[in-house]
């Protein structure tokens, strides 16, 4: 990926380009609807950035942001679980702090997609987790990035449909720290 710096950021750093993320945001849900929204993008990141651990990785090129990934562990009293459908296998949603760390998102600006920043900002963003597990939340008509995912060894274990206004079901991805397909509930 010639040219494309990678960078890692903490919520202070992060606050100082937050305009740069909503606006990626923006371009790359472009026409999303009201879930998409500048305003609850806003509140969403104001949240996830008060969460111990929250790290983002940023792709610039020639100081241009071209794409980031950013997520946090989940602390023993997350409601990320919140949702979620059954079956899952037992224990699956019990956290410490220390068991799962979150994706909450990982987008490339369209004019630079199908170069492999996604799969660089996705690898440098979990090389030095210590978490056990990671998971995110994927809409099962997004193609792309069910067989990238698929692809970097995440798997399917069931569906969440968070409680936010218009928010859309997912399906729940979980990958091992050591990027196998299968995972424990403990």
């Amino acid at each position: 990926m010639e040219g494309v710096q990678l960078r890692h950021r903490d919520a202070g750093e992060a606050t100082d380009i937050l305009d740069q993320l909503v606006s990626l945001y923006l371009e790359v849900y472009a026409g999303g609807g009201e879930f998409h929204s500048e305003d609850r993008y806003r509140r969403q990141l104001d949240l996830h950035m008060q969460r111990a651990g929250w790290e983002l990785v940023t792709a610039e090129v020639n100081v241009s942001l071209v794409g980031y990934i950013y997520g946090f562990p989940l602390p023993a009293e997350t409601r990320w679980w919140e949702g979620i459908h059954d079956p899952v296998p037992p224990g699956f949603t019990d956290e410490d702090g220390t068991r799962t760390f979150a994706i909450s998102e990982l987008m490339v600006h369209p004019a630079w997609q199908r170069r492999g920043i996604a799969a660089t900002l996705h690898d440098e963003l979990l090389s030095a987790r210590k978490e056990r597990r990671t998971t995110l939340l994927a809409r099962p008509d997004n193609v792309a990035a069910q067989s990238a995912y698929r692809s970097w060894g995440w798997c399917k274990v069931t569906k969440l449909q968070p409680d936010w206004e218009g928010g859309p079901i997912f399906d729940v991805l979980v990958r091992n720290a050591s990027g196998s397909r299968t995972f424990s509930s403990g």
